[in-house]
């Protein structure tokens, strides 16, 4: 029988794409099967990865740890290494014979490159760059009353046209993150996304669940002539980037230390030292070119959730918040007493962040010294 996307009864679970690199599972995939398993839940059926490499049995199982209860693994020399041709044929033909409702990626480089050419294969929908995901109703409520001024329960969310509690909700920014939209996509099958990198909480990992996970190996057909490029070599790039999603303590700056630029982002990077943290900033800094944009912390940078942030000279615009604000301790340095980001801060400093953190840098050093 043809596959026909539009047939929405025909397709069930959910299957997160599971990125790999030289035979090392990507941080990302860890988040979506976490992000996975909820939704899994919510609909009541079981969360899939799909693995392709070259021999790449070794690390299917860890999938399982964080919440898999399948991996179909593909396992291909013509998979050793990303191409795009390869890697669609692969996912399609999977998505055809065995119909996720849901598919996930990671807004990675091979996220954003892969996904949109299954979407048009598979001729079905997909949302790019989420910040959040939700099948339940009542818990896409709760984000909207967390997360926006929306009277929410006053709001008519009943349609006609489709069952809204079956339907993934997919949650991006839009407009350059002034606003927020969420997608669905009633009509065809899979629901598919790509994830930005970092929004997602990663569960803790469980052992006996890794060892339990199923490893299916399906056949399938792949041959050189389906891959019309080939890699001969693969230089990484030697430019240093700033791992701001790995980071447990992060300084940003902002707008505030226009005064002095040079001073204040050398203030953050010497608090972030004495810290063993990283240095941020909020969109208003890249824009103004003070700072590369691999710092950027926001709806249109990355989403981040350290032991603590510090928020130097930061207005706290909606936009920055929807990236900061599940850190675990957030402690603002502002001039301006009224700025919105005391609303998200557990501590708030009102001052000159010229004058406050030296003292803050010389305290945390006599702390230090005293242990």
């Amino acid at each position: 029988m043809a596959f026909n996307s539009a047939d929405i009864a025909a397709f069930k679970n959910v299957w997160v794409f599971c990125e790999q690199r030289q035979g090392e599972m990507m941080p990302t995939t860890f988040e979506l099967i976490s992000e996975g398993r909820k939704l899994a839940d919510e609909l009541g059926v079981q969360l899939c990865g799909v693995l392709l490499g070259d021999n790449v049995d070794g690390i299917a199982k860890e999938l399982g740890g964080y919440g898999a209860d399948k991996v179909y693994v593909y396992n291909s020399p013509l998979l050793k290494d990303y191409t795009t041709d390869a890697y669609t044929k692969v996912i399609a033909d999977a998505v055809e014979e065995f119909k996720p409702e849901v598919l996930l990626f990671g807004a990675s480089n091979i996220g954003r490159d892969l996904a949109p050419r299954c979407a048009g294969r598979l001729h079905t929908g997909l949302c790019a760059d989420c910040t959040h995901l939700d099948i339940d109703l009542e818990g896409y409520k709760n984000f909207l009353r967390t997360g926006s001024a929306m009277d929410v329960d006053n709001m008519n969310f009943e349609t006609k046209l489709f069952d809204v509690n079956t339907n993934l909700k997919m949650t991006r920014p839009a407009f350059g993150g002034h606003l927020m939209a969420t997608i669905v996509c009633p009509r065809f099958r899979p629901a598919m996304a790509t994830v930005r990198p970092g929004v997602m909480k990663k569960r803790d990992f469980d052992a006996a669940k890794a060892e339990s996970v199923e490893v299916l190996h399906p056949e399938f057909t792949l041959t050189a002539e389906d891959v019309k490029t080939e890699v001969v070599e693969i230089v990484k790039a030697a430019k240093k980037m700033v791992d701001l999603i790995g980071a447990d303590f992060i300084v940003s700056v902002g707008r505030g230390i226009s005064k002095d630029v040079e001073k204040g982002i050398a203030l953050a990077q010497e608090l972030a030292d004495v810290l063993g943290g990283v240095v941020g900033s909020s969109r208003a800094c890249v824009d103004a070119g003070w700072i590369s944009a691999d710092h950027q912390v926001g709806q249109t940078g990355k989403t981040v959730h350290p032991k603590v942030y510090i928020a130097l000279g930061i207005s706290g615009a909606i936009q920055h918040k929807a990236g900061m604000q599940d850190s675990e301790c957030i402690i603002a340095v502002n001039k301006n007493a009224t700025a919105p980001i005391f609303e998200v801060a557990d501590y708030g400093i009102t001052g000159d962040l010229f004058k406050v953190v030296p003292q803050l840098i010389e305290s945390i050093k006599a702390a230090k010294a005293a242990m």
